[in-house]
């Protein structure tokens, strides 16, 4: 690899905010280089449950917040990719389920009644019943309602390998990532990676929670960095049927949230976070942790027999901007600095958002697209294996 680059856009960080960006700025016609020290996805991204959401969720108590505001529209956006026919051809996508639903167990029925009210769900809700139930939820002895959402749950590793395709030739893996200051001290020219120069009209940092050490290695002390805990749950069993839920709890926040993945033995893996993942899930130890989850899951779904599942946690940290007591951001964010741009998307449903917010920024500020030589080969980071792979093969 020669040891001097010249591009458009540096990206630092491969997840899906990262990985949607390049792709978005390809197709503008930007020249673009995305580094990657780890695995592609192997952050936040391969650790989240792939839920597409559409506000639904924030609105469980009929409030209609900022977040549920910003990102009433992915999942159309994200329908559209899907089917070759948006920003982006994501067409090859594996997704899991057309939609994502909201469960109520008979006692709690009655708390949906603000949440039907909320501006945020009008029209974008049905109820469901018999075969149109969930398999998982399709048992005599379900006595609760259920609620199709206009959402849907896309399989992350195929979102992340097709991608990695839409990146070309611009793939980096590079470990040691530095700034390159010329004339002007206060402006970035580009990074220092592995030793090797790259050039670029701007940087953007996209890398989670990588971004709070590259921040200090460019001795920018704003935006801080906020780290959220979860203590997700991952149960695995050839008698687990598909299941993409929310269940309704007494909170503001899902009891529980079920997601089903497709492990490599092809036994279905349920991903199971939502309220039972976050303060008091935190707090418990692994074996804590996964006793909680089976009595819950002994309490909701009675008919499931969890006499030959396999069990696992896994910590989660997600990465985001600080903010006041620790509250989730409302939608994607980003700061500018001198010839750098930092951003999280703060949920993977977001990063159209994230690509959104860098492309006004670029245009704002007069970046256009420059002729560059063709890259040459590049160190490529490899895919990361899905988190049910590792934990429970």
């Amino acid at each position: 690899m020669p040891s001097e680059l010249s591009t458009d856009i540096v990206i630092v960080g491969a997840g899906v905010a990262g990985l949607w960006l390049n792709a978005r700025l390809r197709a503008l016609g930007y020249s673009t280089v995305l580094v990657e020290n780890a695995r592609l996805g192997g952050g936040q991204t391969f650790k989240a449950q792939g839920i597409i959401h559409g506000g639904a969720k924030y609105a469980l108590h009929g409030a209609l917040t900022g977040a549920s505001e910003a990102i009433a529209d992915m999942p159309r956006r994200w329908r559209e990719a899907l089917a070759g026919q948006g920003e982006l051809d994501l067409s090859g996508v594996r997704l899991l389920s057309e939609a994502h639903y909201l469960w109520s167990p008979g006692t709690l029925a009655g708390n949906l009644t603000s949440f039907f009210a909320s501006k945020a769900v009008r029209g974008r809700v049905d109820q469901v019943k018999g075969e149109q139930l969930p398999p998982a939820l399709q048992d005599r002895a379900f006595k609760g309602k259920v609620y199709r959402l206009a959402e849907l749950v896309v399989d992350v590793p195929s979102l992340v390998a097709r991608l990695a395709e839409l990146a070309g030739d611009g793939l980096l893996a590079g470990e040691r990532v530095e700034p390159l200051y010329e004339h002007d001290q206060n402006r970035l020219a580009g990074l220092i990676v592995d030793g090797r120069v790259i050039r670029a009209q701007r940087v953007v940092l996209s890398a989670g929670e990588g971004i709070q050490a590259l921040l200090a290695e460019l001795g920018v002390e704003q935006p801080t960095m906020q780290r959220r805990p979860l203590h997700m749950v991952l149960a695995k069993g050839a008698n687990l049927k598909p299941l993409y839920a929310h269940c309704l709890g007494g909170g503001p926040k899902p009891r529980i949230t079920v997601t089903t993945h497709p492990g490599a033995d092809g036994q279905w893996v349920w991903y199971l976070g939502g309220e039972i993942a976050e303060a008091d899930g935190v707090a418990r130890d692994p074996a804590q942790q996964i006793a909680a989850a089976q009595k819950e899951i002994a309490h909701l779904l009675p008919w499931v027999d969890q006499s030959q599942l396999r069990w696992a946690t896994l910590r989660v940290n997600r990465a985001e901007p600080a903010q006041s007591g620790l509250v989730r951001p409302d939608n994607a964010f980003l700061a500018d600095q001198p010839g750098l741009l930092v951003g999280w998307p703060t949920k993977l449903a977001l990063a159209p958002d994230f690509a959104d917010r860098v492309i006004g920024a670029l245009q704002r500020d007069g970046i256009a697209p420059h002729s560059h030589a063709p890259l040459p080969e590049l160190p490529k980071p490899a895919l990361a294996t899905p988190v049910w792979d590792e934990l429970l093969p």
